[in-house]
């Protein structure tokens, strides 16, 4: 099986500036991370994921780092996050961090040195070119749209970056850019940290010559993730990363790597590769995008049979090869009650269904802050409310070419970063709890029925749900290593599976909608002595499997002694 820490861990990920604020700033701080370790520890998390936190002027919510051996004052000093350190540690939680490897600040020192002048040292740490014919080097888009290239007018060439201005890429072809990150690593590991999350780590390689895309429709710039996203170097550097620095340490690593699929995958987590743990994929995050122009924001329904395809994918190309890193929602990435459960009509049913989907798959499962308790999508009515820079280059974007705003709103309702990013919902109390001063983004009005007293108060709330499903995932090994087998491939409704170790078998049965479909399991998959483990519904008695009527995203898991056929 291949035994490790950090697969029978559970992952609790932290958005700092939005979980919980001491001091009345309206912004979340290293001392409410401290004073929620006990909460933390309470639902049973091992590892607790801290998106970034390094001194940054904030252009991207900390994306942006101007000191990667400091911490940003909005949310304390490194004293306070030495003690958390020691604090989460006290408790047997470890501390992954949210590392940005790809890019750093305009304002980080390299950068103003890099961009004072054509011959400065530190020129060469940052992807500088002339432009063409008036325009820019290439034809690349950014990920927060628009070029790839911003011009500097005091040297008259153009840097490049991926995500924003303010965020240029470092050039990981200068051996001073490798050696200076690997020692920034270090610098963190020998600090005590657990691990890291790997931001963008798919994109620090760029194809030679940075070649314009492809561009039939002769569009301004293109979407060419070909040319700067997994390309085989990374590789190389990735390996050389955990060789003279990883490798020394126990610790967890997870990379950002959008664009592969499993095969792909098995080239960085694979048991023998000596890069990563795992990675984040995003196959199941593009299910519900259209193939328009406009990427993600291009909504259209997704479905089950799709779903089932893309994750049965990953559960059996990695089995035995590598490691899964399984999530519904992150900071990036809208509420998944709202996006893939009804948060509406069935919000704690469906809630409950989707983790029990996340915490009965091979993999080390990731809960996103406010998850655990139901929290949902924002819709504000007004773009002023809104903070995310990728949201607000889109409503500018789609206005300029002359969409309806309404119509731009629909799509940010659905899609915006934002809709994660609002302050977590601790009481009914004034702001949720989050803040004593004005907070740096609207609350969800729904924080009187959806905030974490009332959960802990309620027996039946999907918090309490999510503490037994972690509970079981610790009592029973075929959770964390059975092999995965998908039942009933066809079915546009269900999603059943078995997992498979030794001589247990685990037998997941969920219905993905709100409908009430009929499970007939084949005579000889219905087994003859099996343990209900869980349930977002009341069970009575024994009932056929054979012949079962389900309830609206309902979900079962039961423990069978002997595996299924």
């Amino acid at each position: 099986m291949n035994k490790k820490w950090w697969k029978e861990a559970v992952v609790y990920q932290i958005y700092p500036i939005s979980f919980l604020d001491t001091n009345g700033d309206g912004k979340g701080d290293l001392l409410g991370i401290i004073s929620r370790l006990d909460y933390l520890k309470d639902l049973g998390v091992d590892v607790i994921w801290i998106c970034p936190i390094y001194k940054s002027p904030n252009h991207d919510n900390g994306y942006d780092i101007s000191d990667y051996c400091d911490i940003m004052d909005e949310f304390g000093t490194m004293e306070e996050f030495d003690r958390l350190l020691r604090e989460a540690h006290a408790r047997g939680l470890k501390i992954m961090m949210d590392l940005v490897l790809n890019h750093t600040s305009d304002e980080h020192p390299w950068f103003v040195e890099s961009r004072s002048s054509k011959d400065n040292p530190k020129r060469d740490f940052y992807i500088w070119r002339k432009g063409k014919d008036g325009h820019p080097p290439n034809n690349w888009e950014s990920y927060f749209s628009g070029s790839v290239w911003e011009y500097d007018e005091k040297t008259g060439e153009y840097y490049l970056h991926l995500y924003s201005k303010h965020q240029p890429d470092l050039n990981w072809e200068n051996q001073k850019v490798i050696d200076s990150m690997h020692e920034m690593v270090e610098w963190w590991l020998k600090k005590g940290v657990d691990g890291f999350r790997f931001d963008a780590i798919a994109h620090i390689v760029k194809a030679v010559g940075l070649p314009d895309g492809d561009n039939p429709d002769q569009l301004p710039t293109v979407r060419a993730y070909e040319l700067f996203s997994n390309l085989e170097n990374v590789h190389t550097l990735l390996n050389n990363l955990y060789e003279r620095v990883l490798f020394h340490y126990d610790i967890m690593t997870v990379g950002e790597t959008s664009g592969l699929g499993p095969e792909q995958a098995l080239s960085y987590v694979g048991d023998t590769r000596n890069e990563l743990n795992m990675v984040f994929q995003f196959e199941h995050m593009q299910l519900d995008a259209g193939s328009s122009g406009s990427g993600k924001w291009d909504f259209r329904p997704w479905n089950l049979l799709e779903l089932k395809k893309v994750i049965s994918g990953w559960q059996t190309v990695l089995h035995g090869k590598g490691w899964n890193a399984n999530y519904w929602c992150n900071h990036d990435q809208p509420r998944s009650v709202s996006r893939f459960g009804d948060d509406q009509k069935y919000r704690v049913e469906s809630a409950k269904m989707l983790a029990t989907f996340l915490h009965t798959l091979e993999g080390t499962p990731y809960i996103y802050q406010g998850e655990e308790i139901g929290m949902t999508n924002i819709a504000f009515a007004s773009i002023d409310d809104y903070r995310d820079v990728e949201t607000l280059n889109y409503y500018e974007e789609q206005l300029d070419q002359g969409v309806p705003e309404e119509q731009v709103m629909q799509a940010i309702w659905k899609k915006s970063r934002d809709n994660a990013r609002t302050p977590m919902q601790w009481t009914n109390g004034e702001h949720a709890g989050f803040t004593r001063g004005t907070p740096w983004i609207e609350v969800n009005s729904n924080y009187p029925l959806i905030n974490v007293e009332d959960a802990i108060k309620d027996p039946n709330s999907i918090y309490h749900y999510y503490k037994k499903l972690i509970s079981l995932r610790k009592q029973h090994e075929v959770i964390v290593y059975g092999e995965y087998k998908l039942l009933l491939p066809l079915d546009k409704e269900l999603y059943v599976y078995t997992r498979t170790l030794e001589d247990q078998c685990l037998l997941v049965i969920l219905n993905f909608f709100g409908g009430e479909p009929v499970l007939k399991l084949p005579a000889e998959l219905v087994p003859e002595a099996k343990q209900l483990l869980i349930s977002n519904y009341l069970i009575k008695g024994e009932e056929d499997l054979g012949n079962l009527k389900l309830r609206p995203y309902e979900a079962r898991v039961y423990l069978m002694k002997t595996p299924a056929p």
